[in-house]
Formats: structure tokens, C-alpha cells, sequence
């Protein structure tokens, strides 16, 4: 977690900034990555089984999306949580962020391991785990942006990217003022 001072100083990058960020230094990571500890970022159920996969976020369910709701995984012993998510500059994730990242702490809390996906898991799934990784681990966007970097390349749309920095810059005021209170 940043220092006061540190969070004083911190500013939300801009969706240009993100974006060049973003497709900076890009690399092929594979079909499933570990992006946090238990969280991963794949349609092969035996993959899921065998990496332990207790918890399901698809925010590509419903059609025409990812035919992978939870009907598709009736027969395995997993928590699903679907989110219907167009992949559109001007589709509002945002009012999923804190419901997904209750399921996802949650499912963590249990020792669970979560597997979020959407269709090619670099703008939906990716911009869910990164509010996850603001609202519950109190990651900024940037450190949360380069986090997930590590392990998987992403690339949410700008409108994703945008409604994101939203929650960075609401998350960093919160943060002040809890700081600031414990300062008196």
C-alpha cells in the first residue's frame, strides 16, 4: 500500500497514458495465467480441474457471448458468477466492479482459486480483475495495471480504461481521507 505521502502525490494516469502502457512492450502470455495469487485469467475443464479451479467469473456470459454459462460447468463442483459484458467503449462495466470483486474476495477467502474469463481475456476479464485488485487488495490503477502485466498481456477498451480511472481516482480520495483521519 502507498504512503500518505506517496498517495498525495499520486495522480491517475490519463486513458492515453494507459493505453501506451498498455501496448508497450507487448508479448504473447498463453491461454491461462496466474495474474494474483489464486486468481486466474479457458474453456478446457479438465485444465480447470486440474489447476484446482473452485470459482468462475465469465464476463462474456449470456449469447451471443462465450457459450460457457453456468450450465457448462453443472457437472463440475464450482461457484459461477456470470457477468453479461459487451466488449464496447460505451458498454458501463463499471457497475459490476464491486459485485465481482465481493465474489472473487470471497471465493479467496475460502482459499478458492478463480478463473476469470471472457472471450479473449484482455479487456472485459482483464479490466474486472484490475478493479478487483483497486477495491480489495487497494492496488492504484497503475500498480495494478503493471501487476497483471507480469503475467498476462492485457488491453481493456478505452471505455473500460476509463471507467477505471474513475474508480482509481474515487479509491485514492477514500484512501486520503482514511490516511488524513488517522493523522490527527
Amino acid at each position: 500500500m502507498m504512503s500518505f505521502k506517496e498517495l498525495c502525490t499520486y495522480e491517475t494516469p490519463s486513458v492515453a497514458e494507459l493505453q501506451n502502457f498498455l501496448l508497450s512492450d507487448r508479448r504473447s502470455t498463453g491461454h491461462v495465467n496466474q495474474v494474483w495469487p489464486n486468481v486466474v485469467a479457458a474453456r478446457d475443464k479438465s485444465m480447470l480441474y486440474n489447476t484446482g479451479i473452485t470459482h468462475i467469473v465469465n464476463a462474456a456470459s449470456g449469447p451471443p457471448h462465450v457459450n460457457t454459462g453456468a450450465h457448462f460447468y453443472r457437472e463440475m463442483s464450482i461457484d459461477y458468477y456470470g457477468v453479461e459484458a459487451d466488449d464496447s467503449s460505451d458498454f458501463i462495466l463499471s457497475v459490476f466492479f464491486y459485485p465481482t470483486a465481493r465474489f472473487i474476495r470471497a471465493a479467496l477467502s475460502k482459499n478458492g482459486r478463480v478463473f476469470v474469463h471472457c472471450l479473449m481475456g484482455v479487456s472485459r476479464s482483464a479490466t474486472l480483475v484490475l478493479a478487483f485488485l483497486m477495491i480489495c487488495e487497494d492496488l492504484t490503477l497503475m500498480e495494478a495495471v503493471k501487476s497483471v502485466r507480469q503475467h498476462r498481456d492485457i488491453c481493456p477498451n478505452p471505455g473500460f480504461l476509463n471507467q477505471l480511472r474513475h474508480l482509481d481516482m474515487s479509491l485514492v480520495r477514500e484512501r486520503k481521507k482514511k490516511l488524513e483521519a488517522y493523522k490527527l
